[in-house]
């Protein structure tokens, strides 16, 4: 009765649930493991004092920027220059944009420094004149995926859709850090920009949408088995009805 499955067609039947079947279990272990890497993660940061109460520490002893170094104080001395908006920034349900002043360091790189949140409409201040030293949270270099970034284009001279060494490279002729820092303390008429998680760590949605995928994942291979057994289940009817005489055979 189930000399069908020996048939060509049920051979590439057969081949195809033996290969998806075992890729899905692969896939929704992989998703399954990046949630847990991510729970882990969480729970060794509940662990630690929050970046921001350890000791501020020089700028280049904390790069490159990686989990555990995003949101340390970070201490940098130079002389601000060209200044930039970033727009479109939220802050507390509103609408402005980000200050961003460039700092040559005494070590002849520049450092991008947020010095705070501007409300729209608003001109922003001038930055401190001389040597300063500044301290802030580090953070990575944005990317066309991070909230907020304008990758539209198009925008007015002075403005800077993301913070990044790549976005500023034809803007000035200095060597750019491939970071930056926020400010706690803004000047006035700023608003302090609080520093963001880094990417890929805590309980944020991306942890939950590797949760999901994993149920999907599984579910699928699921139904791949249930549907092979519904069609043997069908076909093995179909030749025992062909033996009784109750279905003519096929031609």
């Amino acid at each position: 009765m189930y000399r069908f499955l020996l048939t060509p067609r049920w051979w590439g039947i057969n081949i195809f649930v033996v290969l998806t079947i075992p890729f899905c279990v692969f896939m929704g272990s992989w998703q399954l493991g990046k949630f847990e890497d991510r729970v882990d993660t969480h729970e060794e940061a509940k662990q630690q004092p929050a970046p921001g109460e350890q000791k501020a520490a020089p700028l280049d002893e904390l790069l490159p920027v990686d989990k555990e170094t995003s949101g340390r104080q970070a201490m940098a001395t130079g002389r601000y220059g060209k200044q930039f908006l970033v727009p479109d920034r939220e802050l507390d349900g509103e609408r402005g944009s980000y200050v961003l002043t460039l700092l040559k360091t005494d070590g002849g790189r520049t450092l991008p420094v947020v010095r705070g949140w501007l409300p729209e409409g608003k001109p922003a201040p001038a930055a401190p004149g001389g040597q300063v030293t500044v301290a802030g949270a580090l953070q990575a270099s944005e990317t066309s995926g991070t909230d907020g970034v304008h990758t539209a284009g198009g925008l007015p001279s002075g403005q800077l859709g993301m913070i990044s060494a790549a976005s500023l490279v034809n803007l000035v002729p200095d060597d750019v850090y491939d970071a930056w820092v926020t400010l706690a303390d803004a000047g006035s008429g700023l608003k302090a920009v609080p520093a963001s998680a880094p990417e890929g760590s805590g309980l944020d949605l991306k942890a939950f949408q590797n949760l999901g995928y994993t149920g999907e994942w599984f579910v699928f291979a699921g139904f791949v088995l249930f549907m092979w057994f519904r069609l043997v289940r069908r076909e093995s009817e179909a030749a025992r009805d062909r033996q009784l005489g109750l279905e003519p055979e096929p031609v």
